[in-house]
């Protein structure tokens, strides 16, 4: 059973999915930009079995509210309050292309509160062509503003992101689409290698890998997240 609710972050509300046992270790999934909680609905179900999921609306996106001010640094806090509010101390969290960057921005800045931390095809801060959105036609599930504000943050994106990986102190999986990917694969395997810890895997089915090979996708990301709960080998 999936529990909807809204949750206060401090003056406007995120929207969230639940499910999985109440008492079960917490996992966070952040989703890509222009998407939702509803985007991760193929792999949930398998995620659940051993976790407590929380799947997220980030600002300016699905049922979470539009406030009109947005920033990865913003959506980033956003997800700290978000943890503050329903008690989380260390979660596990997994974050695909833009909620990834939200995700090892939170990692980075705020490393006691992530314990595991899978980055599915997310691209390495580095400055890159600047190109202009097309809005699409329509009514939109998401604000078109959050679209054109966080576009100019992944093309020049603040410096200090890239030096900060190396603060990350979650076990971490970089988890890359291969060749059929929009995003750069070089960068993807030196966002792997400037964490530490971090283990790289490829899936090469392109950027969405949770759609694309939704089993090969949890059969990875569960391996790396069940670490943490194995015993530890005696000597």
């Amino acid at each position: 059973m999936v529990d909807q609710r809204m949750v206060d972050v401090g003056g406007f509300r995120l929207a969230c999915q639940t499910s999985g046992p109440p008492d079960a270790p917490p996992l966070v999934l952040l989703h890509a930009m222009g998407e939702n909680a509803a985007d991760w609905d193929a792999v949930v179900p398998a995620l659940a079995r051993s976790r407590r999921v929380r799947a997220v609306d980030l600002r300016g996106h699905g049922r979470s509210d539009w406030p009109g001010d947005y920033s990865l640094e913003l959506m980033q806090a956003d997800v700290l309050s978000f943890l503050d509010a329903l008690g989380l101390g260390s979660v596990d969290l997994i974050g695909h292309s833009m909620g990834g960057v939200v995700a090892y921005l939170l990692a980075q800045d705020c490393p006691q509160r992530v314990r595991r931390l899978a980055l599915e095809d997310v691209p390495i801060p580095r400055p890159r062509e600047r190109t202009t959105p097309t809005r699409p036609d329509g009514a939109l599930t998401f604000d078109w503003e959050m679209v054109l504000a966080v576009r100019r943050q992944i093309d020049v994106p603040d410096p200090r992101w890239l030096q900060r990986l190396s603060r990350i102190s979650a076990k971490t999986l970089v988890l890359a689409g291969g060749p059929h990917s929009h995003v750069s694969q070089d960068g993807v395997a030196e966002l792997a290698r400037r964490i530490p810890d971090a283990r790289a895997a490829t899936i090469p089915v392109g950027h969405l890998i949770h759609h694309a090979a939704p089993d090969a996708f949890i059969e990875t990301v569960s391996e790396s997240l069940e670490e943490h709960l194995r015993p530890a080998r005696r000597p």
